[in-house]
Parts: structure tokens; C-alpha cells; sequence
């Protein structure tokens, strides 16, 4: 059976960070800082509008020098952000994330922003499988591990 989205998002934490289109490129910058994140997801009221990352800030205001306390985030946010849905399968996430050269993907189900799916978490998703599949493997050759 496919994983789902909604299979990766339960093992996470429910709350997703995210900005104001209208907040500060510092004030998004202290966040992420602050959360050890990278990427925000950019919000209009509850609808999803974009998405900031690292590589905004550098691409979008440090190498263009924009002043950051002045520069709004929907002036340099990533927009339209592509996103996903709950049922989407991780496979489809993953070939979406890798065509687009994208590392976050925010989740949407019915206009609400639900979670975020990182290509951190496709591969510790994939790295696990693996582990079970050579652990199934070993032991099949070589009988139960004690």
C-alpha cells in the first residue's frame, strides 16, 4: 500500500511555522532562526500565498541589497508555491520536490494549511524502510537476531 502525506505528518509536529506576507524579511529571518528552520510557509489570512526560504534571503535581498528591517516578505517570497494534500502519495511529493528542486512542500487540505513535508523527512521515511527491508533480509538468510 503507497504512503500517504498524512503517514509522514503524524509522526511530526502538528504546528507549522509560518509569516505574514506583510511581516519583515528580519522579522521572518529571526524566526527562522530562532526555530532552526528553513523555510516559512507565507500566509494571507489562513490562505497560502508562498513560501520563504534561506535561498530568498540570500538570492532575493542579500544579493541584491535590500535592506532587510524595510523589505516585506511578499516581495521576495517564492510564489506560487506548489503544495500537497493529505492523501497525496510521498512517491508523488518526492518526484514534485526533485523536478522542481524544491526541499519543502507545504500541506493543504481544503484551503487549511495542515503541515509541511521536507525532502528531510521523504528520506528518513526511506532510509527506515530500507533498515526494515536488509533487517527482513538478514533474517531470512541468517535466522532471528538475538
Amino acid at each position: 500500500m503507497p504512503v500517504k502525506v498524512r503517514d509522514i505528518l503524524a509522526k511530526k509536529a502538528q504546528e507549522v511555522a509560518s509569516v505574514s506576507q506583510d511581516a519583515t524579511v528580519a522579522e521572518a529571518a529571526h524566526l527562522m532562526n530562532q526555530r532552526r528552520i528553513g523555510a516559512l510557509v507565507v500566509t494571507s489570512g489562513p490562505r497560502v500565498v508562498g513560501i520563504f526560504t534561506e535561498r530568498d534571503i540570500l538570492c532575493r535581498v542579500v544579493a541584491e541589497h535590500r535592506d532587510a528591517a524595510q523589505t516585506r516578505v511578499h516581495e521576495v517570497m517564492t510564489a506560487p508555491v506548489a503544495c500537497c494534500q493529505s492523501d497525496t502519495e510521498l512517491e508523488e511529493c518526492r518526484a514534485v520536490m526533485t523536478t522542481r528542486r524544491m526541499r519543502h512542500l507545504p500541506v493543504v487540505d481544503d484551503n487549511r494549511l495542515v503541515g509541511m513535508l521536507s525532502i528531510g523527512d521523504i528520506m528518513a521515511h526511506e532510509a527506515a524502510a530500507q533498515q526494515e527491508t536488509i533487517k527482513y533480509l538478514n533474517e531470512y538468510l541468517y535466522g532471528p537476531t538475538r
